[in-house]
């Protein structure tokens, strides 16, 4: 067994002791916040956790209703532009904490006036020291190139960050690493179709709202792990143009959480069934279900708030044994090392 699915499996564990060690911190950081008051929240991070921005995005001005920004590290590194940030909330997202280039943006927004808070899995990295306060991941150590475990450990701690912009009422969270538990379980469903793709060579990865960055994260471990060209997508971006490539057996994976994004969603996937797209669409909706060539049932109805830590787990397994059937390795996929620099 690789790595990769090792940590995959340990993630409901990960997620309880990230939940369970920093809820008393987190409730503290919540008075900090609110003498701060917040007027704009800037994310920064490359890589998968510029995928665990995106979602923190969409979390964070959906409930907390403020406005949110992902940040263009290349502003502060390449063009060295001060921007006026006082009273601003800056969030820096790094599993290692050792990102130069988001080190140096996060010195730069300090400098100009804002609060800088980290979320890493090392609070004896450099980025912990830049900071004001420091969030950290309980994933343990991630051995495998391709992040699974900090991944989604980020998502929780988002998600704890929005409850003390809000309310630090944490009890809704108590359950995802239930969800996260059942989503392992389609592991042997998986087993069951991943020889369909084995000579496939590109994908498009759709999502739209909270599950718009699953599927960005899904593109990203298809790409490093199986070396497949993945294009990610919103379900309504998705049809200004692109979905003019879309003929026989064009492979698409479609991410449908129940909610206000599911209508959206089920229109697309009868599209899709009637030009013959080879569709894998993951949901716990019989209605959008019946659309796709290759269902994975998420076996529980999660509310769409919290359903990008449940889905993005059949992804990654997804990703993992589609590697292994390729012959491939998704602990160590050529190029690429646990920190990158790119300043």
């Amino acid at each position: 067994m690789s790595i990769m699915l090792q940590e995959i499996r340990q993630q409901p564990a990960a997620l309880e002791r990230t939940l369970c060690a920093e809820r008393h911190h987190v409730a503290r950081l919540a008075g900090t916040l609110k003498k701060l008051q917040p007027h704009l929240i800037v994310l920064v991070a490359r890589g998968t956790s510029d995928n665990a921005a995106l979602f923190g995005r969409y979390l964070i001005e959906l409930v907390a209703g403020i406005p949110v920004s992902l940040s263009a590290p290349s502003i502060h590194t390449l063009y060295r532009r001060k921007l006026m940030l006082k009273n601003a909330l800056v969030v820096g997202i790094s599993q290692s904490g050792e990102g130069r280039d988001i080190n140096v943006v996060l010195e730069s927004c300090k400098k100009r006036g804002a609060f800088v808070l980290a979320i890493t899995n090392s609070e004896q990295s450099t980025m912990a020291a830049i900071a004001h306060d420091t969030l950290v991941t309980r994933a343990g150590t991630e051995r495998s190139i391709a992040a699974t475990k900090t991944y989604t450990c980020q998502l929780m701690l988002l998600y704890m960050l929005v409850e003390a912009l809000k309310n630090v009422d944490f009890s809704p969270l108590e359950r995802i690493p239930q969800y996260a538990d059942s989503a392992l379980a389609l592991a042997p469903r998986i087993d069951s179709i991943i020889e369909r793709y084995r000579f496939v060579d590109r994908f498009a990865v759709v999502g739209r709202g909270l599950n718009y960055a699953s599927a960005n994260e899904l593109a990203m471990k298809l790409m490093e792990t199986c070396y497949i060209l993945a294009e990610r997508f919103s379900s309504a971006d998705f049809l200004h143009g692109p979905i003019a490539m879309v003929q026989r057996d064009f492979p698409v994976i479609l991410f449908a959480a129940p909610g206000r994004v599911l209508r959206d969603l089920r229109a697309l996937a009868a599209r899709l069934r009637s030009l013959h797209a080879d569709s894998t669409i993951i949901s716990s909706e019989k209605s959008i279900l019946k659309y796709a060539s290759c269902a994975i049932e998420i076996p529980l109805k999660i509310p769409d708030l919290y359903s990008p830590i449940p889905y993005i787990i059949p992804g990654q397994l997804f990703a993992a044994k589609l590697s292994a059937l390729k012959g491939l390795s998704p602990d160590h996929p050529r190029g690429l090392s646990k920190i990158t620099d790119t300043l």
